[in-house]
């Protein structure tokens, strides 16, 4: 049940003057990434700032990127809760708009115990048909997937990958080793692509796409078609304007970013606020450096 390989962009949710999500704009914005060569979009995940979308809201913003899509790519639709009731019922509406499947968050702040992860996505994937994939990113949530547990999770006929962002190349290659080809590996760190992909992933689930997609997507498939040289070359150029991208907690830096593009990805629902003075000067700056703006 894989779902894509190569570059999956976490695309930003643009918000309009009055604070609402702008379709219009989201409709561009995926126009512009598989104009690009993007390979899946990922839509309200982290980037696009799900946790602050009431159901509804999201439900929405991923029917108009299924829409906006057109099948041309598949569409991931973030999902998952910290109440597996609650996550079960995103993800039976997500599967209703016709998105190509899940990418499933594991509980944060009460989180769970290994055992309480394996009931967690067995029943999320027991919702729904469509293939899921699991994420991974104890920085965000408090509780990492260990590789016994993603192991267990192989025996879940739909749960079909996982995005690891936990940035322990140590915990891939024993996930790798541990399943091989019954879980796909998508590297949730793009400062990571092309080691991630050199224990057997199959590509990424990409911040930096929404910034350089035909780039991202030529460093995931030059790796892939057996041009490691070229594949090495573009994540080690590319690496200064990932680390300005994450310099403030992401989307900030981001959608920042895409503003300066002049992509109109609007400002952000707090929590999140603008980026410092200092920091926003020196995103100008990379940005500047690349001929990005």
């Amino acid at each position: 049940m894989s779902l894509f390989t190569g570059s999956g962009v976490a695309i930003v949710t643009p918000f309009s003057e009055n604070g609402e999500v702008n379709f219009p704009v989201l409709e561009k914005m995926i126009d512009f990434q598989i104009e690009n060569g993007t390979d899946a979009i990922i839509i309200c995940g982290t980037t696009g700032e799900a946790s602050t979308l009431t159901d509804d809201e999201q439900i929405d913003t991923i029917s108009c990127a299924v829409k906006a899509a057109g099948g041309r790519v598949p569409v991931i639709a973030g999902a998952g809760s910290n109440d597996t009731k609650h996550g079960c019922e995103l993800c039976r509406r997500s599967e209703k708009t016709g998105v190509d499947g899940l990418l499933i968050v594991t509980p944060y702040y009460n989180k769970t115990t290994q055992k309480g992860l394996v009931e967690y996505y067995s029943a999320m994937a027991g919702s729904v048909d469509i293939p899921i994939i699991m994420y991974s990113v104890a920085g965000r949530t408090g509780l990492n997937i260990a590789p016994e547990t993603v192991y267990k999770l192989c025996e879940v006929p739909n749960i079909a990958a996982i995005k690891e962002a936990s940035g322990n190349l140590s915990q891939v290659a024993e996930i790798a080793a541990l399943c091989g080809s019954r879980m796909d590996i998508y590297s949730g760190n793009d400062d990571q692509i092309l080691p991630v992909l050199s224990l057997g992933g199959k590509g990424v689930i990409s911040v930096l796409a929404n910034v350089v997609p035909k780039q991202t997507h030529d460093m995931v498939m030059s790796f892939l078609n057996g041009d490691t040289q070229r594949a090495r070359e573009l994540q080690l150029y590319w690496l200064r304007l990932v680390k300005a991208l994450f310099v403030e907690v992401n989307p900030i830096p981001v959608k920042a970013a895409l503003n300066m593009m002049g992509m109109n990805a609007g400002a952000y629902r707090a929590p999140l606020t603008t980026m410092t003075d200092g920091n926003y000067a020196y995103l100008e700056k990379v940005m500047k450096s690349y001929g990005l703006i």
